[in-house]
């Protein structure tokens, strides 16, 4: 009869005295699947093979101390996320406080109580399911972007541009770190609503006429659509760019024709990325502008536009803007164009 496969958390216990091993045994062994090692050569081994939720791990063991061990973890990008437990002997506060500055998340002396075992055990894998939870959700949100910018960019490399360059500019601005967080991990959304423009439109070559520009303006109201209404936080910032990244600060933009500071900040910020980007970039419809052309054009469009103070300050640190955009250059031949003067 074939049996499932084990699917609880897996613990890597490792402690030189048996007794510890079979008490730390008893405790844990009905709530997770537990792997077992006696000295500090075997526990890396163990962690880099099975990969382990969790490590238990003892600090005075011959060949390798616990501190030896921990630190070896976090040196491998393979195991430096597994969180680590210290149980010990060691009561000195100095001693926890080497624990921690290896990079052990909770230090336990002995001998713990079972009920506080289990309770540091779970506390941690919950923050650890949550950390995982929200790499996923950004994924979810980066791959979101990249959905609508295959429509009409190969690569997809224009939302990691524009989202470098909204954090950038974020910071200079002086957004909280959350904000900064949130405006970068949202930027790659702010034109989700293209999936919902036909490609006869989004596609075509040269200038659109009266009805299908007007097609073309709706991805805005497509793009609030699709991420909803959401209370503060990253969702609702997405929401906000994807409504108003077209705004122009003079409120000729649209769709609702904001004007100056009711058009969000975040609004603001992504639409000097933006466009950008956008201009120094090669698309179907055009070629790239050089990066003298884009920054003449920001600085005419400074008030008309873009906020002036936004661009001032994105001029200022073009140096970090210019590393983003080699960094994640499309092709190293792209056609370079110089438009008229504006």
């Amino acid at each position: 009869m074939t049996q499932l496969a084990d699917n609880r958390p897996t613990l890597l216990v490792v402690d030189d005295e048996v007794i510890n091993l079979q008490m730390l045994r008893h405790v844990l062994q009905d709530d997770y699947r537990l792997l077992f090692a006696k000295d500090g050569p075997k526990a890396v081994e163990l962690a880099q093979r099975e990969r382990p939720n969790l490590v238990l791990l003892d600090i005075m063991m011959p060949v390798m101390t616990g501190y030896e061990v921990c630190a070896a973890l976090k040196q491998d990008a393979q195991t430096r996320h597994i969180p680590v437990i210290f149980v010990t002997a060691l009561a000195d506060t100095d001693d926890e406080a080497k624990g921690f500055a290896v990079g052990g998340v909770d230090y336990l002396t002995k001998p713990a109580s079972p009920a506080i075992v289990k309770a540091r055990v779970r506390n941690h894998l919950s923050l650890v399911q949550i950390d995982e939870l929200r790499e996923t959700r950004l994924e979810i949100i980066r791959r979101l972007g990249l959905a609508a910018e295959f429509k009409d960019n190969e690569t997809g490399r224009h939302v990691i541009r524009m989202s470098y360059f909204s954090r950038i500019l974020g910071e200079a601005a002086g957004l909280s770190p959350v904000d900064v967080e949130n405006l970068f991990n949202a930027a790659p959304m702010h034109d989700i609503g293209k999936i919902g423009i036909p490609d006869a439109v989004l596609l075509k070559k040269g200038a659109l006429n009266p009805e299908k520009w007007a097609i073309m303006r709706g991805h805005s109201q497509i793009g609030a659509d699709i991420l909803g209404d959401h209370p503060p936080g990253l969702m609702r910032v997405a929401s906000e760019i994807a409504i108003t990244h077209h705004e122009k600060w003079d409120g000729s933009g649209y769709p609702h024709g904001l004007a100056g500071t009711d058009i969000p900040i975040a609004g603001r910020i992504a639409a000097i990325a933006d466009v950008f980007d956008a201009l120094t970039s090669e698309r179907p419809y055009k070629n790239a502008w050089t990066v003298e052309a884009a920054l003449d054009l920001l600085r005419a469009q400074s008030g008309k536009h873009f906020d002036p103070a936004l661009v001032t300050l994105f001029l200022a640190h073009m140096p970090e803007i210019l590393e983003v955009k080699e960094r994640w250059a499309e092709t190293a031949n792209t056609v370079q164009f110089v438009p008229p003067a504006v």
